[in-house]
Formats: structure tokens, C-alpha cells, sequence
């Protein structure tokens, strides 16, 4: 095994071209493949790329709802759309849509307040 561990190494430096040569031949295929897709695959893969993004973000608001319950176990856990923003990283909007999301799944309420969302943990 550890003559195996060391002979690799020096197989890596004797074939470097050849990974080389395989790595762009796959980058130009990919390059090639997004130029000659159609506007309307251009516009689904766009579509599924945000909806895997939304995704994530209702995730992130999600985890962070329990992340702040479990420090303060007593209350609500009641956030603003521009707080999670800034908190995030993220555009406001992007914010709304993914507390949307949660509400959907009843994960989230509306607080009486407008902008501001009580997390259901």
C-alpha cells in the first residue's frame, strides 16, 4: 500500500498534459453546450438555479429560528424581512419570497407588524 501511495505522485507528474488536455476539452464542452442551448432552456435552467437558491435561503431561515430559540427557549422567535436581509446577506425580496415559502409550509406567521414574521420553532 505504501509503495502504491508513492507512486503516485510521480504518475501525476508524468500524465499532467493529459489531465490537462481532459480538463479543457470538458471546459469547452460545457462553454459549447450553455452557447447553443435555446432561450427557453437558458430560461428553465435560470428558473431551477433561483428555485434551488429559495430553497436554500427558507433552510438558512429556518435553521436560524431554531438556532435562536434554543438561546432563548422562553419566546417567540419574531424576525424582520430587512433584519434577516442584513443578518444573510441577501436582497429583501429574495427575503419575502423564502418566509412565502415558509408559510406555505407553515413553518412561519405573519406578524401583526408589517415586515416582521414569527417563526414557528
Amino acid at each position: 500500500m505504501m509503495n502504491f501511495l508513492t507512486r503516485v505522485p510521480s504518475w501525476i507528474a508524468s500524465h499532467w498534459k493529459t489531465g490537462a488536455a481532459v480538463a479543457g476539452a470538458v471546459g469547452i464542452a460545457v462553454a459549447c453546450s450553455r452557447c447553443l442551448e435555446n432561450d427557453k432552456a437558458r430560461a428553465e435552467r435560470t428558473q431551477r438555479t433561483k428555485e434551488k437558491e429559495v430553497r436554500a435561503l427558507a433552510d438558512r431561515i429556518a435553521s436560524y429560528g431554531h438556532k435562536v430559540h434554543r438561546n432563548y427557549p422562553t419566546g417567540d422567535v419574531v424576525v424582520g424581512e430587512n433584519d434577516l436581509a442584513a443578518q444573510l446577506r441577501k436582497r429583501p425580496d429574495t427575503i419575502s419570497i423564502a418566509l412565502n415559502l415558509l408559510l406555505g409550509e407553515q413553518k412561519v406567521q405573519k406578524a401583526p407588524l408589517s415586515g416582521y414574521w414569527k417563526l414557528n420553532v
